[in-house]
């Protein structure tokens, strides 16, 4: 019986530059293609991304940089490409030009249909594993947000928030988020 050769971050660089047109990531030793983007999930991903706007310009060590599709390589075998992702700038003060491998403080996944072991099973136990004090899970065609906090090595759910609502919601509680329009499904709707 042959062994599963799991593919490395390099594996996926090589793959990434011979598949120039698809976004690739590494979960658990396989590449895998993110699906293609729906209207609903890119919307609600920039309108996000949009209202943590004023925590993405500030300079200096309380700002942040909040990027769409990060690629981040935690392990040799990992390296999933967020759809937000945000690192204080007192920890990570000057983005790097290649794969960040600093685990983020904050991730934001958008769930599409057909993914959602990856977003509520793999990725979560990924983030654990590393420490990353703040997961976000969106579910734009369902209108909500459910937001998680470390503690103790473990994620425990501190909000769930439908679109009709505005909430401060860690780590971004400084401000209220308009749940409405980051879930809208169109520009006139809020």
């Amino acid at each position: 019986m042959e062994a599963l050769k799991l593919a490395t971050i390099d594996d996926l660089m090589l793959s990434a530059d011979d598949q120039a047109d698809d976004q690739l990531e590494l979960i658990s030793g396989e590449i895998v293609r993110r699906p293609m983007t729906r209207a609903f999930h890119a919307r609600a991903q920039g309108n996000t991304r949009e209202e943590l706007g004023p925590f993405n310009r500030r300079s200096g060590p309380d700002g942040w940089w909040i990027l769409t599709e990060a690629s981040v390589a935690y392990e040799p075998h990992e390296c999933p490409a967020h759809d937000l992702a945000g690192w204080r700038k007192a920890r990570l003060p000057c983005l790097p030009s290649g794969l960040i491998d600093l685990p983020p403080d904050w991730v934001c996944e958008i769930i599409s249909p057909g993914h959602e072991r990856k977003d509520t099973q793999q990725i979560p136990l990924l983030l654990q594993r590393h420490q990353v004090p703040y997961y976000w899970l969106i579910w734009p065609e369902d209108g909500k947000l459910v937001a998680h906090q470390l503690e103790a090595g473990r994620y425990r759910v501190i909000a769930t928030v439908d679109q009709h609502r505005r909430a401060r919601i860690p780590p971004f509680d400084e401000i209220e988020l308009d749940l409405s329009y980051i879930l809208s499904d169109t520009p006139d709707s809020t």
